[in-house]
Parts: C-alpha cells; sequence; structure tokens
C-alpha cells in the first residue's frame, strides 16, 4: 500500500503541468508564446521512442491508479455510507456553477477580456471598451445573484457568438462557459437566487419556453459535462500536441521567480517526455469528463493539481474561476443518467462514490 501511494503521488507530481490546460502559457513573454505557435511541433512517436522505459512505467502506473479509484468507487459499503450525504449536495450544483460564471464575468469585465488574458476588449470590440464593461458587469451581477438568470445568459450568449465570430474554432477552449449558459437558460437561478422560484410557465412563448425547459432540465449536467470536456480537450490538443512548443517552453525555460527549469523541479524529467506525458493526462482527463468517468475523482484531481500549478507559476486567477468552479459542482451533483459509470453502475438508490 505504501508503494502504491508513493507511485500515486509521483503521478501526480509528474503531470502537474497538465491541470493549467494550456493556461500556463500566459507566463511566456508574447514574443516567445508567437515563436513557439510559428515552430513545427516535435514529434510524439519520437519522443515516446526515446523515453520507452518511461513511458511503460507511467503507463502501467496511470492504470493501475483508474483501476484503483474505480474499484473503490463502486464499493457497496462506502456507496451505502457516502451516498446518502452526497446526493443531499446534488441540489446545490445548479447554484455552485451559476455563482461560478457570473463571478467569471464579472472578472472579464475588470480585467478587459473575454474568457482569457488573450482575449482582450481592445482586440475584440475596440472603441466599445466601455459598453462592453458595463453589459459584463450587468450580466454578471445578475446571473450571480439570480435575478433575470435567463435573460442574462441569452446576452452572455450573445457575446459568445461575437466571440466565436472573431476567433472561429479557437473558442472551443472555452466550450466550458457555453454549457453552463445552457444551463443557466435551461434552470434559471435554481432554488438559490432572487428568482429562484420564478416560474416561465404561462400561455403562448413563455409556455413553450417552460414545456422546453423541463424537458431540457435532466439533460442539464450532461449538456455541461460534455462542454466542459470538450473544452479540456481542445485546449490540451492545441498546447501540447498541435503547438506542443508552447508547453516546451514552460517546461524547459526558467521563469520569473524559479532558479531551475519545470523539467528539473519536476525530477529531471526530459521537457519533451513531459510535455508529451501531461497531453496524454489531459486528454484523459478531458475523456473522463466527457464520457462520465470518475467524475468526483477527475474533479478532486484537477482542483488539487490545479491549485499547485497556479502557485507554481504564479499566474492570475480570473481566467481560471470557471474551471475551479465547474468541477465543484461536479462533485456535488455525480453521475447523471447519460455518463457511462451513472448507467452502468447506479442501482438501488446509489451511485459510485468517486
Amino acid at each position: 500500500m505504501y508503494r502504491f501511494l508513493l507511485a500515486t503521488f509521483a503521478l501526480c507530481i509528474c503531470v502537474l503541468p497538465s491541470v493549467s490546460y494550456g493556461h500556463e502559457v500566459y507566463v511566456l513573454p508574447a514574443d516567445t508564446i508567437e515563436t513557439a505557435i510559428q515552430t513545427a511541433p516535435f514529434s510524439g512517436w519520437e519522443t515516446i521512442a526515446a523515453n520507452i522505459g518511461d513511458f511503460i512505467f507511467w503507463t502501467f502506473i496511470a492504470v493501475v491508479v483508474s483501476f484503483g479509484v474505480f474499484f473503490i468507487s463502486i464499493s457497496r459499503v462506502l456507496e451505502r455510507l457516502l451516498d446518502p450525504f452526497l446526493f443531499k449536495l446534488r441540489r446545490y450544483a445548479p447554484v455552485v456553477s451559476r455563482v461560478t460564471i457570473g463571478l467569471a464575468f464579472l472578472a472579464q469585465a475588470y480585467y478587459q477580456a473575454f474568457y482569457g488574458p488573450e482575449l482582450s476588449f481592445a482586440n475584440t470590440v475596440p472603441g466599445y471598451e466601455v459598453i462592453t464593461t458595463v453589459a459584463l458587469v450587468i450580466i454578471g451581477v445578475l446571473i450571480t445573484f439570480g435575478v433575470y438568470t435567463r435573460t442574462a445568459a441569452l446576452a452572455a450568449l450573445g457575446f459568445f457568438a461575437l466571440a466565436v465570430y472573431h476567433y472561429g474554432s479557437y473558442m472551443l477552449t472555452y466550450t466550458n462557459y457555453l454549457g453552463e449558459i445552457f444551463v443557466l437558460l435551461i434552470l434559471g437561478a435554481h432554488r438559490i437566487g432572487v428568482h429562484a422560484h420564478a416560474d416561465v410557465r404561462g400561455r403562448g412563448i413563455r409556455g413553450a419556453l417552460g414545456a422546453v425547459a423541463d424537458w431540457l432540465a435532466p439533460k442539464s449536467f450532461f449538456i455541461l459535462r460534455v462542454a466542459f470536456g470538450i473544452s479540456l480537450l481542445y485546449a490540451s490538443i492545441y498546447a501540447k500536441f498541435l503547438h506542443n512548443m508552447l508547453a516546451f517552453e514552460v517546461a524547459s525555460t526558467p521563469l520569473a521567480g524559479h532558479m531551475a527549469t519545470l523539467a528539473e523541479n519536476l525530477g529531471g524529467f526530459e521537457p519533451h517526455f513531459l510535455v508529451l506525458g501531461a497531453g496524454i493526462i489531459e486528454v484523459v482527463i478531458g475523456l473522463f469528463f466527457l464520457l462520465g468517468i470518475e467524475i468526483r475523482f477527475t474533479s478532486l484531481f484537477l482542483e488539487f493539481w490545479l491549485m499547485l500549478s497556479l502557485i507554481y507559476f504564479g499566474e492570475v486567477v480570473w481566467p481560471h474561476l470557471i474551471l475551479i468552479g465547474i468541477p465543484i459542482a461536479f462533485i456535488f451533483y455525480g453521475y447523471d443518467k447519460y455518463s457511462l459509470e451513472g448507467y452502468f453502475f447506479k442501482r438501488n438508490g446509489r451511485e459510485p462514490v468517486l
């Protein structure tokens, strides 16, 4: 057991940079980022061949950890012990996700950028920065406090469409926002909020909206989970595979306040192998969310190492607010019926713990 725990800890240390999903690139100077994007990516297959021993070892450890967590998670003893408490948390999951995105919009207004520092107002809406700031403040306040939540979500959807118009497929990086916007449109304020008990039912359009919301409500966290998984997958593929020299620069260049490189600090890993390993882990995490596998464990893993990543790189917190808040909502919510583990292992009023 001691060796197993030690190996698990070593695996976590190995994938430390993975949890920032490309956002760690923000610590690089602008000219370094531009050069790295223009440089051809290094070969993953050649990196595996050059580090085949380490690759087999860490793959084995990752498989053992994943199966270990799975079998612990479906233990009937733990399910009977913890599921009653976990089921009580579920009702608060939509509120956690709503407040998360509300605060994220307020942060965008404060830092004058959409979703991340690279999408500044000055580049996206030149000449309309003040109007955009006021609009995002209003959207953020309304969503945070649950006032006219669906109306605010529609306005947020408009800004997301504007970003898609400007940045195209790059906005797949931020489909987590899109998923949360759809959740707000479906559930509204939900339980805790000024308009938490407002009803959209009635005649005409309001009645139709109520019927659609009722039909989509059980699917809301499935939509959010898929959108979140897509955002993680795209960000990891973009920064660790398509433009892996970005992550290579982070791993092999001493950053401000650090005497050694990230690869050296993590035990002397070869930088190419470290980047490749981090990319593979990120893809697996994205797939776990997308398919609904070990949702709570993956969320906890994400939160813990995201905190370490933020501390190590000294990044600003605001672009990561949604990466922090949505996994907490998943921990509260657990497994929807469209997740693989929810479909196969939800039984007799119990579900996998992790």
